[in-house]
């Protein structure tokens, strides 16, 4: 419940001005008129009450209301310790992205790598609720950026990703493993794993179905996705004589993929290519849509807007009688 305060109640004495100001109004209306002694009161009854007698005190009456809600402004009404229950949809989501050296592979354009990561950001930019972070991993995994509202930054971060930055190779287990250790400590009610791997696993300290049932203890979903077509790709190879090309098969260990995903209560998914990567987004986007109750905190909250509303309504309204009706009056 909400406590309700003043920041400057000394203002607050103000308001005994009021009634002596009615006071004095009333004092001088009635010494404005002489009086006189009559042998009767029997003609008083058909005395008329004018508009103009009517609206002179209805203008005063509006004064001292305006009065009385700006000496309220003045000592700034607050109230404390107000909770909000603000509906809002929002998971905490890692994106474990595997730039090993056969995500040159053409068979995306420009080529895997790009295109996994323009398509990464067009789902971060669409996703304004949630807290997303990115993992990286070939031979190794590491961070490249925690948890973050922060979108902007988390972009940035993944534009920055290039092939070749750790060593390469395939390290499915450690990408999910570095993920779960980013998610375990948030609160959040959904949390997942988008996993995009071209290959096998082939190195690293923990397998990847290890990496999975840990994901699991932690209530941790894992949505795993093999990128690559199916069928021969054009592979770019340096050489002496500059950049040729040759013909690579996609070798992703879907077996693998679809046990973390059916460990961890997710999906697996096939992405041949660009358009195929962007529905899959869209539909993980769809799964974990979810709606969430938070509770926002408020120490104090500003009450004297309405007052001060108020005491304008009255001012304006008071001025709008005098100059369009009283002066029109006979």
């Amino acid at each position: 419940m909400a406590d309700y305060s003043f920041a400057y109640p000394q203002f607050l004495w103000l308001l005994l001005l009021i009634p002596a100001m009615v006071a004095w109004y009333l004092f001088r209306h009635k010494s404005r008129f002489p009086t006189i002694r009559v042998s009767g009161l029997h003609w008083t009854g058909k005395a008329p009450v004018t508009l103009r007698y009517i609206m002179g005190h209805l203008l005063f009456a509006f004064r001292m209301m305006a009065a009385a809600f700006l000496i309220i402004v003045l000592a700034r009404p607050q109230t404390h310790n107000v909770w909000e229950e603000i509906e809002t949809e929002g998971i905490d989501i890692m994106i474990s992205l595997d730039i090993s050296s056969s995500m040159l592979a053409e068979d995306f354009k420009p080529n895997r790598m790009e295109a996994a990561r323009d398509i990464a950001a067009e789902f971060i930019a669409g996703r304004r609720n949630d807290r997303i972070g990115l993992v990286i991993f070939s031979g190794e995994s590491f961070t490249q950026c925690p948890l973050t509202t922060d979108h902007a930054v988390l972009v940035n971060l993944l534009r920055e990703v290039e092939i070749g930055m750790i060593e390469d190779g395939t390290a499915i287990g450690m990408g999910i493993a570095t993920a779960v250790n980013r998610l375990r400590n948030s609160d959040s009610q959904s949390r997942i794993i988008i996993l995009l791997t071209d290959g096998v696993n082939n190195r690293g300290a923990i397998d990847p179905v290890t990496a999975a049932n840990i994901a699991a203890t932690f209530d941790i979903r894992v949505y795993t996705v093999g990128v690559g077509s199916r069928g021969p790709a054009p592979f770019p190879v340096q050489t002496p004589r500059g950049v040729q090309y040759q013909s690579i098969e996609a070798d992703i260990d879907e077996e693998v993929l679809q046990e973390i995903a059916e460990i961890t209560g997710g999906r697996y998914f096939r992405a041949t290519d660009e358009d195929k990567l962007l529905e899959i987004y869209s539909e993980i986007e769809e799964l974990e849509r979810s709606l969430i109750d938070v509770r926002h905190f408020s120490a104090s909250r500003e009450e004297y807007r309405a007052f001060a509303f108020l005491a304008g309504v009255l001012l304006a309204f008071e001025w709008l009688l005098r100059v369009l009706f009283i002066r029109n009056i006979p």
